[in-house]
């Protein structure tokens, strides 16, 4: 009977395991289906009449093969509601999210994972500048984004049981849309674009760890002889390699004094951890940057000017832009708009169009201040005054609320609670954003502007980001302007935290004395992120510009060219040369030819790189085995050095930096234990094959076998399952930092405009997904392949070609 009963247990056991089994399966296809049924019942309505009480006339919105709207409104008014209503149609998740990013609300909805992050956003006060901003915003600009507003809010009153999955997932709605949120929404892109004095915190603590101003000076080169100002001056790309001008950007000393540095002689930070909490791009080399460039009808074969514009961010699922052509009385214009702010960021109207870029300037500093322990800093004129006080609360989803205290001085907030490294000195952000003079973002007035007249005065009055704009017009002109308030610094540009009071602010760089050129004798305008300022120019704009590589190469394959079409312009954005990679790999083949006793598998390599074209394409293996060399030819530099600290290096011209050390190959660079250049260069080579794991055939190890992209969704990291089906999974990317179709681990071309004002209706604009953000909507991930493989299609612009290409109509009625 005992053994009977004990014979069972097995049987019970599995019974109970395959009925669990069972169960789970059951809930797992239960949530598959509610899940589905949630996404379909989220999918908007594009054909047909929806009622909207918000209008004053009907607004028609048709829709393209790739689900662009085109929004036709008897008012601008009407405009703006509809444009805010059909946005939400397609992203409001995303831009709910937008704003909670900005903000410092995500960890209200996504727990506490996420609290650093809006710690590090109440700190920065971005939602306290919002407001201030909206306050005093024109009649004009205030009524676009309140009727986007009204039109965003509408479609969440019509929507509430039926809003997008990723609020059922979550378990929350969205509060109504207001004209703060999406300035908001604009100021996450001013954060990601004029944020670069985290750099100068990371150089303070290398400074004192390297204690030599001339290898500092190598590791912070501040432009290069590479680099191609957009003056329109002509230059002869073949003539020798000039010696790089003085800089005028650096100040006489920017080196970090003994006091300022002591506390950090022992204490690696985390640079790494500090981009994170910012949302800055964290891959080696990279940066928020871009590629734009104009030419002359001079140069093009149809005698028309060309516009080119691809601007380069963090992937997204959705991506960041949302593209649309808005129509109605006094405005038509057309391109990418950000999902929750009105009017189109980048495009072209009826006249004119234009692209950006980063400028890089310098509109952020950090001030060490004196504090008494009694609430009071010291004042430049040496009196104490009370420090300023913000209290913020948290909500922490299933987690109690936290209360934090921002304190302030004139200068700005008092950052030391977001730094994840340790630093005894109280440190101050002072940043143009701040300014309460400085309130205009003239995207209206460019949008209606009708010549270079109205566009240029529409830009006297941008304030942030600072950027570089490329223009073209239907009369045939060009023109660059760079943009932005930059602060006038009699003292000089500062490396590193100021401590003295001759550093101080005093205005800003007048708008005329900004870089600008206006048809130029070239015909050609080109920038990149590298340097825009030249040894004639009235003010330093900054001390870190991005590596020249892309604008270098920009020039070399389109300046000085005839008979041009959108096919070049296209090629251009895609191309994947690297001639410093090239460069790099002759130089390690010479290494390895000189070092004796080099193994077969390094000669092998160093004859793929000796015969390698400078192409990185997937199936690249000179690609794979230069890449991993420079990742670890890099520390062996540096470790000797700076030990620990190396981790703080974070400079936008670091591939220069690192082209120059090893092409120059001075003795005080050469790290101990190695005889010379070509034994510490071969062996950087073998430890890349070793840490990249190179197969023993090294000619079988393709690029696109390990360098990949991986777009995720924002839920991935929460809810894995529906998260991850939502990206594009891993995929093999030819490209890198240095070449014009930037690549990297989390940066990339978030789009591609090409104008072409012979053929309006032929202008091409993409972005990488799509319009919706809903998985079951045919344009979620529509235009991915178009982006991946480098081809693009036509954004139609005038009326017979929207209707041509109409494919759903909607009319929202009053």
């Amino acid at each position: 009977m005992y053994g009977r009963q004990k014979h069972r247990w097995p049987r019970i056991l599995l019974w109970a395991a395959c009925g669990l089994l069972v169960l789970l399966l059951l809930g797992a296809c239960g949530f598959v289906l509610w899940l589905r049924s949630v996404t379909r019942a989220a999918l908007p309505q594009i054909d047909g009449d929806v009622q909207l009480a918000g209008l004053s006339m009907p607004v028609t919105v048709r829709r393209d093969a790739h689900g662009v709207p085109h929004i036709d409104a008897a008012t601008q008014d009407d405009l703006f509601v509809a444009q805010g209503y059909v946005t939400a149609q397609d992203r409001l998740w995303q831009m709910d999210a937008f704003r909670r990013s900005s903000e410092g609300e995500l960890a209200e909805v996504m727990g506490k994972s996420l609290l650093k992050h809006d710690e590090t956003q109440r700190v920065l006060g971005i939602r306290r500048v919002a407001e201030r901003i909206y306050a005093h915003l024109s009649a004009r600009d205030r009524s676009c984004v309140n009727d986007y507003a009204r039109g965003v809010n509408l479609y969440i009153a019509r929507h509430a049981d039926s809003l997008p999955p990723e609020f059922r997932l979550l378990r929350y709605t969205p509060r109504p849309w207001t004209g703060v949120d999406s300035i908001s929404v604009g100021l996450m892109m001013v954060q990601t674009l004029d944020t670069h004095a985290t750099a100068k915190l990371g150089r303070s603590h290398v400074a004192v760890k390297l204690r030599n101003p001339r290898l500092e000076a190598d590791l912070y080169p501040v432009g290069s002889w590479r680099d191609h100002p957009p003056t329109g001056i002509e230059v002869d790309l073949s003539a020798p390699h000039p010696e790089p001008p003085p800089s005028t950007d650096s100040d006489e000393d920017n080196t970090p004094t003994e006091t300022q540095l002591a506390p950090f002689a022992d204490t690696p930070g985390d640079m790494k951890a500090l981009l994170e909490r910012l949302g800055l791009p964290t891959c080696d080399g990279c940066a928020a940057g871009s590629n734009e460039w104009v030419v002359a009808g001079t140069h093009t074969a149809s005698g028309k000017p060309l516009l080119s514009n691809d601007m380069h961010l963090g992937f997204s699922v959705p991506g960041v832009w949302y593209m649309a052509d808005l129509r109605a009385p006094g405005l038509h214009a057309a391109g990418v708009t950000l999902p929750g702010f009105p009017m189109i960021v980048a495009g072209h109207n009826d006249h004119v169009a234009w692209g950006f870029t980063d400028l890089m300037a310098d509109v952020q500093d950090l001030y060490v201040e004196k504090l008494d322990g009694k609430g009071n800093y010291l004042e430049a004129d040496g009196t104490w005054k009370p420090l300023s006080v913000d209290r913020e609360t948290i909500h922490v989803r299933g987690g109690k609320d936290v209360t934090i205290d921002v304190e302030s001085t004139d200068h700005g907030p008092i950052v030391n609670p977001i730094l994840p490294m340790h630093d005894p000195r109280t440190i101050a952000l002072k940043w143009n954003l701040y300014d309460p003079a400085l309130e205009t973002l003239p995207l209206y007035a460019m949008n209606t502007a009708s010549n270079w007249t109205e566009f240029s005065a529409a830009l006297a009055q941008w304030c942030w980001p600072a950027q570089n704009i490329v223009y073209a017009d239907d009369q045939g002109h060009i023109a660059y302007q760079a943009v932005g308030r930059v602060p006038l610094r009699p003292g000089g540009l500062a490396g590193v935290p100021i401590e003295d009071n001759a550093h101080e602010w005093q205005g800003y760089i007048p708008f005329e004395d900004m870089p600008h050129a206006v048809d130029p004798p070239s015909g050609f305008l080109a920038t990149a992120n590298a340097r825009v300022t030249t040894p004639q120019s009235p003010y330093p704009l900054t001390l870190e510009w991005i590596d020249p590589y892309r604008v270098e190469r920009i020039y070399k394959s389109l300046g000085g060219r005839d008979q041009l079409t959108p096919r070049d312009m296209l090629a251009t954005q895609t191309d994947i040369y690297s001639e410093v990679d090239q460069e790099m790999g002759q130089r390690f083949a010479y290494a390895i030819d000189q070092t004796p006793g080099a193994d077969a598998q390094l000669h092998k390599a160093a004859d793929l790189m000796r015969s390698w074209d400078g192409r990185l394409t997937t199936d690249s293996a000179a690609a794979s085995i230069v890449t991993w060399t420079r990742a670890a030819l890099w520390p062996m530099l540096l470790k000797p050095k700076l030990g620990g600290t190396m981790y703080d290096y974070h400079w936008g011209e670091k591939n220069f930096a690192e082209e120059e050390i090893m092409m120059h190959a001075r003795a005080d660079w050469l790290p101990p234990g190695y005889r010379n250049w070509d034994a510490l260069l071969t062996a950087a080579v073998k430890k890349g094959m070793k840490d990249g794991h190179a197969p023993a055939d090294v000619a079988a190890w393709r690029y696109g076998s390990w360098h990949t992209i991986d777009i995720e969704h924002p839920l991935a990291r929460f809810l894995p399952f529906p998260g991850h089906l939502l990206g594009t999974g891993p995929q093999p990317m030819s490209g890198d930092t240095t070449t014009v179709k930037q690549i990297g681990s989390n940066v990339a071309p978030s789009q591609r405009f090409i104008m072409d004002w012979s053929n309006v209706d032929g202008s091409t604009e993409s972005i990488v997904l799509g319009e919706s953000g809903n998985p079951l909507s045919p344009y979620f991930k529509d235009q991915w392949n178009d982006w991946y493989n480098g081809t693009t299609f036509a954004l139609p612009f005038t009326p017979p070609a929207v209707a041509a290409q109409t494919r759903h109509t909607l009319r929202l009625e009053p």
